[in-house]
Formats: structure tokens, C-alpha cells, sequence
């Protein structure tokens, strides 16, 4: 077997080559390869069709013995993200990953399932899970017209959370307090 860097290394080329067949784009953070962002759309059949997201992965030292770590950037409203740090529960990625899984697996497999199959049972957002359980169409609806609308537009995705803030009036019910958690921090 690869060491883990040119494991690291050969799956994040097979990404982004494999972007060739899709709409990934990926940007690095630093020199490394251990950081970067992902361009992601939001899968056909669900209410996420018309976003892309931008989505932090960090890989460990260990990866792919150890999970990467992943967050949105920026908000989305899903039962199983936080949606002001980000965060996103999904076992495959935070308690059952195998080494035999790459980043292709997260991004073409695991997320895309993630949003079409949102899990109200486990969630890291309430809220929405409970407008998920009460009412679909209107938290369908609410994912389509406020978030997709609103913080996923392609031509939005390369823009900064800052950047976009100081384009439009957002209230205090859109971002929350200042000591909540940054958007965009990956799970640990």
C-alpha cells in the first residue's frame, strides 16, 4: 500500500480530474494538499438541484486511515448540517470510514445521498428537521427559495461569506450572534 501522502495526493488528482466529467472545481488553501475547497452541486431530484456549495475539506496526516473532515461554507438548511459552522453529521465520514473510500466516494456518493436522504432523526438542525417532519413541501420550499436562492447561486459560490454580507442587508435572524461558531469550519 501508498504511503498516506501519495495516497493523499493521487486521490485529490483523481478529484480533480474527475471534475473534467462533472462541475467540481477545486481550490487549494496554501502550498499543501491537505486543504482545500470543493465546488459542489446540489443533486438532480432534490430541492438542492439549483446550489453549489462550497465545501472545506481538511485531510489528516493519517488520511485515508482517518476520515477527512468536511464542512459547508457556506448556509445551507439541511436536518444533518449545522448551519452556522457547517458541520455535517454522516456517519460514513465521522465514525465508519475505511480506507477503501476516497474523495471521490465523499463527493459523487456520500454528499449527494447526504441531501437526498436527510436523516430528521439525528439532527444537527433541529429546526429543520422538525419542518422536514411537519411539513415537506414547505421546508422543501424553504431549501429552494431562501438558501438556494439566497447563499448557493453558481456565480455566488466563489464570493466570501464576508464578501456577500456587504452586498446585501442580512438581519440578525440570518447569522445569529457573533459568538456563534465561523461558517465553514470543518468537523474535527
Amino acid at each position: 500500500m501508498s504511503s498516506p501522502s501519495k495516497r493523499r495526493e493521487m486521490d485529490l488528482m483523481k478529484l480533480a480530474g474527475f471534475r473534467m466529467m462533472s462541475d467540481y472545481q477545486v481550490e487549494m488553501i496554501n502550498d499543501g494538499m491537505q486543504e482545500f475547497y470543493v465546488h459542489f452541486h446540489g443533486p438532480k431530484d432534490s430541492p438542492y438541484h439549483e446550489g453549489v456549495w462550497k465545501i472545506r475539506v481538511e485531510l489528516p496526516d493519517a488520511y485515508p486511515y482517518k476520515s477527512p473532515s468536511i464542512g459547508f461554507v457556506n448556509k445551507i438548511y439541511h436536518p444533518n448540517v449545522d448551519e452556522m459552522s457547517g458541520s455535517v453529521c454522516l456517519d460514513v465520514i465521522n465514525q465508519t470510514w475505511s480506507p477503501m473510500f476516497d474523495l471521490v466516494n465523499v463527493f459523487e456518493v456520500f454528499l449527494p445521498q447526504l441531501l437526498l436522504y436527510p436523516n430528521p432523526s439525528d439532527p444537527l438542525n433541529g429546526e429543520a428537521a422538525a419542518l422536514m417532519m411537519r411539513d415537506r413541501a414547505a421546508y422543501d420550499q424553504k431549501v429552494k427559495g431562501k438558501y438556494c436562492e439566497k447563499y448557493a447561486k453558481p456565480e455566488d459560490v466563489g464570493a466570501s461569506q464576508e464578501e456577500k454580507s456587504s452586498d446585501e442587508e442580512l438581519s440578525e435572524d440570518d447569522y445569529g450572534s457573533s459568538d456563534e461558531a465561523i461558517p465553514g469550519q470543518p468537523d474535527p
